[in-house]
């Protein structure tokens, strides 16, 4: 059974930036695809950033150019680098994983975006 546990979140200011921390419990290479999702309070969970097997990288719209993900092969860890934090960015971030047609999810860590 992979797991995916996640860690980095915490309160950060308007303007503030966060790194993001997914260590995967096997070989990042057995899963094809890795990536970020969020949940913000009351609103449905949305894809925030995938990182392929070939290290291609694809971005939602609303963090494009402020947030970056990439991984450590070697310790088998994924990075979502959040930067020009805004109070819309607060939720609960999840990463997340596949292999073939099983998925894998970390129970999340939460951001919160406040002044």
């Amino acid at each position: 059974q992979v797991q995916l546990v996640e860690s980095g979140g915490g309160v950060v200011q308007p303007g503030g930036s966060l790194r993001l921390s997914c260590v995967v419990s096997t070989s990042i290479f057995s899963l094809y695809k890795m990536g970020w999702y969020r949940q913000a309070p009351g609103k449905q969970r949305e894809w925030v950033a995938f990182i392929t097997g070939d290290g291609l990288t694809k971005y939602t719209e609303s963090v494009t150019g402020r947030f970056s993900i990439s991984r450590d092969t070697a310790k088998n860890t994924v990075f979502l680098q959040m930067n020009s934090l805004n109070i819309e960015d607060t939720a609960v971030y999840l990463c997340w994983g596949i292999d073939g047609d099983t998925e894998y999810w970390g129970k999340g860590t939460l951001v919160t975006v406040s002044s």
